[in-house]
C-alpha cells in the first residue's frame, strides 16, 4: 500500500466520488419508481452493477492513493465516526448490489439480466438449487432497506462536511471540488495504480460477462445433421433454406414481439396424391431464437422458457394431412422440454414442376407448452397465445 499521502483528493478519486454519489440517489428514486415496469427494473440492475464494480475500483484506487488527512484540529471522536461512515459506505456499496444480484438470481421469476441492453449478465452460479419465494423475500428485504441506510449515511457525511467547512478547523469539502487549488490546498501527488484498480475490476467485469456468453451455448449454434430431425421419413422434397423460415410471433404487453429460428432442419416426405403417407419432421435448435432484442433472446433461453441448457433442440412432426380451403391442413406435434402438444397447421402450397412454395402457420398455447408458466402465468405480460409462421421454397428429388 501507497503510504505516502496526499493534500487533497487526486482527479480520479473526486471523478469517482461525484459519479457514485449521482448513481447512489438515482438509484433510490428509481427503485421506489420501477414497479411493474421492465425497462427501469432492468436499468435498475445495470446501475447496480455498475455501482458494484465502480466500488471494487473506487476501494483499490483508496488503497494505492491513500486519501488525504483529516484535519488535525478534529475530535477524535468525530474522526472515528467519519471513519466509520466510510467503511460503512463502501461495505454497502458493494453489499447492496451483491444482494441484487442474489435476489436476482434466487426469484421465482428467473427474469434475464441485460446490462444496458447489450451484455448479458448471469445469475449467481451457485444459487440454482435455491431459488425459493422465501429466500427471495428475505433477501429482498434488507435488500431494500440498506437504501434508507444509504440515505441516513448521506445525511450523516454531508452534514459533516458541511460542519468542518465552517468550523475552526480546516475543512475537507474543498479537497473534494474539482480544480479549486489554493496556497492550503495545493494539487494532489501524482497518482498512482491506475492499472491495478480499474484493470482487475474491468477484467472482473469482463470474466463474469463471459461465464454468461458460456453458459449460453455456442454464439453460432451449426443446425442439426441433415436426416436427424426424425427417423423413417424418405424426403422427396429438399428445402432451401436460404430462401425458408420459421417465425413465431405474440404480444408483449401490448405490444407484437417477431423472431425467428436460425438454426433448423426438416425433413419432407409430402405427395399431394397420396396425402395420406405425407409425412415432415423439423428439428429446431431453441438455442437459435432471435428476436432483435437482447433481453427477450437471453429469457427465452431460461429454464421457464425454452430450457436451453437441457433441452437445446424441440422437434415438430407433421402428419394427417388433408385439403382444406386455400391449401391444405395437418397436425402439428411440437415436442418442446420433452413434452409434445398437437395443434392444426394451415398452409398453403405453390407447386410448379419439381418447385415448391410454401406459407402457413399455427397457434400455441404457452400454458399448453409450459413456458413463462413462473413468471407470468397469467399472461398479464406476455399473452398466452404465440403463432410460429412457416414460409419457405423447396425441390422435389429426382
Amino acid at each position: 500500500m501507497n503510504t505516502e499521502t496526499s493534500s487533497r483528493y487526486t482527479g480520479v478519486a473526486i471523478a469517482l466520488h461525484w459519479a457514485m454519489a449521482a448513481l447512489l440517489l438515482f438509484m433510490i428514486w428509481l427503485g421506489w419508481n420501477m414497479e411493474d415496469n421492465e425497462a427501469r427494473f432492468q436499468l435498475h440492475k445495470s446501475i447496480g452493477i455498475t455501482i458494484l464494480f465502480l466500488a471494487l475500483a473506487r476501494l483499490a484506487w483508496r488503497f494505492a492513493n491513500p486519501p488525504p488527512l483529516l484535519p488535525e484540529g478534529m475530535p477524535k471522536i468525530e474522526k472515528t465516526a467519519s471513519h466509520a461512515v466510510h467503511i460503512a459506505f463502501y461495505a454497502l456499496m458493494i453489499a447492496i448490489p451483491l444482494g441484487g444480484w442474489l435476489m436476482v438470481s434466487v426469484s421465482p421469476f428467473q427474469v434475464a439480466t441485460v446490462l444496458y441492453g447489450v451484455v448479458s449478465w448471469p445469475h449467481l452460479p451457485f444459487t440454482e438449487g435455491l431459488i425459493s419465494k422465501d429466500l427471495y423475500e428475505f433477501v429482498e428485504f434488507f435488500h431494500s432497506k440498506g437504501a434508507w441506510v444509504i440515505i441516513a449515511l448521506l445525511v450523516l457525511h454531508v452534514a459533516g462536511a458541511v460542519k468542518h467547512e465552517i468550523g475552526a478547523e480546516d475543512g475537507v469539502l474543498k479537497k473534494m471540488i474539482p480544480g479549486l487549488f489554493g496556497k492550503s490546498n495545493p494539487p494532489a501527488l501524482p497518482p498512482k495504480g491506475f492499472l491495478f484498480a480499474f484493470g482487475g475490476s474491468a477484467a472482473l467485469f469482463a470474466a463474469i460477462a463471459a461465464f454468461a456468453l458460456l453458459g449460453s451455448g455456442p454464439a453460432n449454434p451449426s443446425p442439426p445433421p441433415s436426416g436427424s430431425s426424425g427417423a423413417g421419413v424418405q424426403a422427396n422434397w429438399i428445402v432451401d433454406y436460404e430462401k425458408s423460415e420459421i417465425a413465431f410471433s405474440g404480444l408483449h404487453e401490448g405490444k407484437e414481439f417477431e423472431g425467428v429460428f436460425e438454426a433448423w432442419t426438416a425433413d419432407v416426405a409430402f405427395y399431394p396424391e397420396a396425402l395420406e403417407t405425407s409425412q415432415v419432421q423439423v428439428s429446431v435448435d431453441t438455442r437459435t431464437a432471435k428476436t432483435g432484442k437482447k433481453l427477450y433472446d437471453d429469457s427465452l433461453k431460461a429454464r421457464e422458457w425454452f430450457n436451453v441448457s437441457q433441452f437445446p433442440q424441440a422437434t415438430v412432426e407433421l402428419d394427417d394431412f388433408k385439403q382444406a380451403p386455400g391449401g391444405y391442413q395437418a397436425t402439428a406435434t411440437l415436442t418442446l422440454k420433452g413434452e409434445p402438444v398437437s395443434v392444426p397447421l394451415t398452409f398453403s402450397l405453390d407447386i410448379d414442376g419439381d418447385e415448391a412454395r410454401l406459407e402457413g402457420s399455427a397457434t400455441f398455447s404457452r400454458k399448453a407448452l409450459d413456458m413463462g408458466q413462473a413468471s407470468d402465468a397469467g399472461a398479464q405480460y406476455v399473452a398466452d397465445e404465440v403463432t410460429v409462421s412457416i414460409s419457405g421454397r423447396a425441390t422435389r428429388t429426382p
